[in-house]
């Protein structure tokens, strides 16, 4: 018989293969459990509602934890809600491919183009030049550009942008001896650990960090300037949309009206604190404002670089003037389509109800017709050489637009427009509104403040969309039952969804700002947490104000009624 210690040693070691199957396998598990654990949401009470509960709840999970890909975590209820008998599998299919989905393929096809012909690099540098380049106003010029870049392309691409430049120029700085981009890789004169890589043990500079973060910051907040600049957005859009279809709908000129003041407000707000806490400001006399003295040389070193990587770009070709036209020309599409104060050009045309899809989508048509080079023109020249002898590739390409188009997004924002749809049909976000009536009858301000703060906590640890996807439904209903207007509650919150600053993991651009840096999670949370009270006091103090002047909050619409 095995003595009381071997069995002992037996035990422990079962418990640890145990753990370390559970820590191996954890997303298989929770794939198979978590459905199983949820069932007694519906089993006891079987109702449309409960059972789209049931489906919400489940891709909640999967989404918070990744256990699959949000894309497919997204494509669940094309197969649970015509099973359960939620909604017809036809109707389900029609919501992964709304209006708005059309315009995120339209914005981002266009923010591709842009990209594809190196045109936003241009614009960057050129800023960058002209703003100066000393550390702090190189920052602000940094800062701006990744800003008003981020409003057009997705946050992600904008970041991976700007962290090559500010790479080069750190390093280049640091290269002629002005400014360092780590401090000595050993802490307090310890030895390397072991094994552990030279880089693993870096550490950015106050003044790296000041520039790599608020590159990122600016990305996030700069995506909330345009409708089609964060997938927040137009995650609002359409859920907004589809549940109050009679009503005047989120219109791009009205949204440039509110939403670029509060951008710009958060932004210089952030680059303050964020210079005031890496960089000295308002400190002259701390360690961080001396190290910042460069002088004229370390300026003239940055603006020689600026104006290398310029030189090395050459001239502006036809193809990026011809993208540039067309992005302006989108812009002018979309702010003239319905602006209010004159009639839009859609109203012009056609009694149909046109949509922002449409113009995007103009664009793109012109994209794949107008060619990149315009050798066309001698095509009956006298001079042989001059005569084209292949026709040219358009100004983009289907291959482009294929390898750089995320497709999965577009699959993430009809998983929601279904959820959405399903709990309207269902009557689940009514249920839901029923149970937090006590909440709903408080005042407006506090249940707009409550449900942003709400929608930042949980998009530090999830998708940005996936969160606007659960959120946004509920605030829908709720708005009905306290009868208030449906925007009061449900942009701040759309907005709030865009906040996540403070974890690598919260959104792409902090873990692309990060990388390169080194830098520490908990570095990241005492910036971010900073950056996030600026944004929220901001949406709160700004939003009432001004959003009641586009849209007079004191009023409940009739359209909203049910």
């Amino acid at each position: 018989m095995k003595s009381v210690t071997d069995l002992s040693t037996d035990m422990a070691s079962a418990s640890h293969l145990i753990f370390n199957a559970i820590r191996i396998y954890w997303k298989t598990l929770f794939i198979v459990f978590y459905p199983l654990a949820l069932l007694p949401v519906f089993v006891f009470d079987n109702v449309a509602a409960l059972r789209c509960l049931y489906v919400v709840l489940l891709m909640a999970g999967y989404w918070v934890f990744e256990a699959l890909p949000l894309p497919i975590t997204s494509l669940i209820p094309m197969v649970l809600f015509p099973l359960m008998g939620v909604l017809d599998s036809d109707k389900v299919s029609l919501c992964y491919l709304k209006e708005t989905n059309m315009m995120f393929v339209g914005g981002l096809v266009i923010a591709i183009a842009v990209e594809h012909c190196n045109l936003h690099r241009r614009v960057a540098l050129h800023v960058i030049k002209r703003v100066g380049c000393s550390p702090r106003k190189l920052n602000l010029g940094l800062v701006t550009v990744t800003m008003l870049v981020s409003m057009w392309i997705s946050n992600t691409a904008a970041t991976a942008m700007m962290i090559p430049i500010i790479e080069a120029t750190l390093i280049e700085l640091e290269e002629q001896g002005i400014g360092q981009m780590f401090v000595t890789p050993y802490i307090d004169g310890e030895k390397p650990k072991e094994g552990e890589e030279e880089e693993q043990q870096k550490r950015p500079t106050k003044e790296t960090m000041c520039y790599f973060m608020s590159t990122a910051y600016a990305a996030c907040i700069g995506g909330n300037g345009c409708i089609i600049g964060s997938g927040t957005n137009l995650t609002f859009k359409g859920i907004y949309e589809n549940r109050f279809d009679d009503g005047p709908g989120v219109e791009f000129a009205k949204w440039l009206f509110l939403n670029v003041p509060m951008m710009l407000i958060m932004m210089y707000l952030t680059v303050i604190w964020l210079q005031f806490w890496y960089m000295g400001l308002f400190r002259p006399n701390s360690a961080d404002a001396k190290k910042l003295k460069v002088g004229l040389q370390g300026e003239t070193v940055a603006r020689k670089l600026i104006g290398r990587k310029l030189q090395e770009m050459g001239p502006m070709s036809f193809h990026e003037k011809a993208v540039g036209s067309l992005f302006v020309f989108s812009v002018v599409l979309w702010f003239f389509r319905k602006p209010q104060f004159i009639t839009g050009w859609a109203e012009l045309i056609t009694q149909h109800k046109v949509k922002d899809a449409t113009a995007a989508l103009i664009v793109v048509l012109l994209l794949f017709v107008i060619p990149s080079t315009p050798d066309f023109i001698y095509m009956f020249s006298k001079n042989e050489n001059k005569r084209p002898k292949a026709p040219s590739q358009a100004l983009l390409t289907w291959k482009v637009v294929h390898q750089k188009l995320p497709w999965g997004l577009i699959f993430l924002l009809g998983g929601g427009f279904a959820l959405a749809e399903a709990s309207k049909v269902s009557g689940m976000s009514q249920l839901i509104a029923d149970h937090l009536h006590g909440f709903a009858m408080l005042p407006r301000f506090w249940v707009m403040v409550i449900s942003c703060l709400f929608a930042t906590l949980l998009t530090q640890f999830s998708s940005n969309v996936a969160v606007a996807n659960v959120v946004l439904p509920v605030l829908a209903e709720m708005s009905l039952v306290a009868k208030i207007h449906p925007m009061y509650l449900m942009m701040p919150a759309a907005l709030s969804c865009s906040f996540s600053y403070c974890l690598p993991v919260s959104t792409p651009p902090m873990a692309i700002a990060a990388a390169p840096c080194n830098m520490s999670s908990k570095e990241m949370a005492k910036a971010g947490l900073g950056v996030a009270v600026i944004s929220l006091a901001t949406l709160f103090l700004v939003f009432p104000i001004l959003g009641n002047y586009i849209w007079d909050f004191d009023a409940y619409p009739d359209w909203a009624k049910p």
